[in-house]
């Protein structure tokens, strides 16, 4: 039985997926079910942390628990911390109990967890293939350009919105998701404008966008009492059936069926007609649970370093060796485009344009941080990385718009004596209600919050005054 390793230094740094602290609120009857599907236990698997996929492995095959102590004696004394930790996070997602006596894994996720290992079962839980006949369904390239086609339709939609362009709208499903995860938002009542978040959204990898929607989505699935179980059983049977293969609806539940229209529309299912007895999923739903890349051409707006095509001059210039549409897209939020060529794009920051940037909710740490991330390569020899003079600017002309601040509340005035003033002062002060004051005038502005607490300590005084 192999000893359990000290994590490396890349371990310690890879932050937990994003599904896991969602799963870890979830009852244990849910994951106990949800643990009965083989593919299930596979994907939940694959988004553990080394340490912890470690620890399952090492207990998979044991007939019977072993003692805690026991399994301490292989953790180097400097791992200790690391390895507690990954026991807390496996016990929160009910992997293994709560004792600490004696450790054994969910006898329901080892039994199903070794079935996807080794094979074997009919529960269907990875998909019931179609059998291939001279129609054999989409290749793997239509599939890569129908999911490349709706994600784009979807970036293409945020980072336009605001700019007077009509680009191609998404379903009414995803536009309710784009705005009931604060993506975008309808100001004043009028059309959907990208938000802060959004923006922010637009600087993930398309892997983490697409878990911020998923996400979205099953908490919306519970609000409308949807079988969370059925749901997230389906995202996982997605992630481990085969790229380029069909599969039939018939053995999908009513639950599944709903999610089978509704993953279209971003994408992650390919169906040559709305009632088809056969689907095929895409490149983004086969790599749900995996590290493998969801889009075979990088399309987001986030790239990474090794990609980096903006070159920023001192005299606040921008040259953007791009030729992608939604980069091109990114840029026009927050720059003045002067010119395009074939693959370069020539702009200025200006004080108008990040202006309008942040009244569209973008704020300046954002587009500095996005400037960084996609800096050119020869950019990446400075130091600073940018020039500090564009970045102060740019932090300066948000402190310009941020100059005043409007809040809600009440003027306190006319008071009778000083007495009474700083009696009143001081109570609103321990409050923490106190927003402006004028000792030379004798008045105060507190917050809306506090002006019951307020009125009730004003009548009290009054009242015991009068007695």
């Amino acid at each position: 039985m192999p000893a359990l390793q000290r994590p490396s230094e890349a371990d310690k740094k890879d932050s937990p997926h994003a599904l896991l602290p969602f799963l870890q609120t979830q009852s244990q009857t849910t994951l106990t079910r949800l643990y009965q599907r083989p593919s299930s236990c596979l994907s939940v698997f694959r988004l553990l942390a080394p340490l912890e996929r470690q620890i399952v492995m090492n207990l998979l095959w044991l007939e019977s628990a072993i003692a805690t102590s026991t399994m301490v004696a292989w953790v180097q004394r400097d791992g200790r911390k690391l390895y507690e930790e990954a026991l807390g996070n496996l016990s929160r997602l009910h992997i293994l109990p709560n004792s600490a006596a004696k450790l054994a894994l969910n006898f329901t996720f080892k039994t199903s967890l070794r079935q996807a290992l080794t094979g074997g079962g009919t529960s269907g839980s990875f998909g019931v293939p179609a059998e291939k006949d001279e129609h054999s369904g989409p290749s793997i390239k239509t599939l890569d350009s129908f999911a490349l086609e709706r994600w784009e339709t979807i970036l293409h939609y945020m980072v336009s919105s605001g700019t007077g362009q009509q680009p191609a709208k998404p379903s009414q499903g995803v536009l309710f998701l784009l705005q009931r995860s604060s993506l975008m938002s309808s100001f004043h009542g009028g059309p959907l404008q990208i938000t802060s978040s959004g923006f922010q959204f637009l600087l993930h990898s398309p892997h983490a966008q697409l878990w911020d929607l998923l996400l979205q989505y099953l908490h919306l699935a519970q609000e409308r009492q949807m079988d969370l179980v059925e749901v997230l059983g389906f995202l996982f049977m997605l992630s481990t059936m085969e790229l380029g293969r069909e599969y039939l609806t018939e053995n999908l539940s009513t639950t599944q069926g709903v999610l089978l229209e509704d993953l279209r529309d971003y994408g992650l299912i390919w169906q040559s007609k709305p009632k088809s007895r056969r689907f095929s999923p895409t490149r983004l739903g086969t790599t749900l649970t995996s590290s493998s890349p969801p889009l075979p051409t990088t399309i987001s707006a986030s790239s990474g370093p090794l990609d980096g095509f903006i070159v920023l001059e001192t005299n606040y210039r921008i040259y953007a060796y791009t030729d992608n549409p939604l980069q091109t897209a990114v840029l026009n939020l927050f720059v003045s485009l002067k010119y395009r060529f074939p693959n370069l794009v020539v702009g200025m920051i200006t004080r108008d344009s990040v202006r309008r940037a942040l009244m569209n909710g973008i704020t300046a740490d954002q587009i500095i941080s996005y400037l960084i991330t996609h800096a050119h390569p020869q950019m990446r020899k400075n130091n600073p990385l940018l020039p500090v003079t564009v970045q102060d600017q740019i932090r300066l002309w948000e402190l310009e718009k941020n100059r005043l601040k409007s809040s809600e509340g009440y003027l306190y005035t006319a008071f009778t004596s000083q007495a009474d003033y700083d009696l009143v002062l001081n109570y609103a002060k321990q409050l923490d209600v106190v927003l402006w004051e004028n000792a030379a005038k004798r008045c105060f502005f507190g917050s809306l919050e506090g002006h019951l607490r307020i009125k009730e300590f004003i009548e009290r005084r009054t009242q015991n005054s009068n007695s």
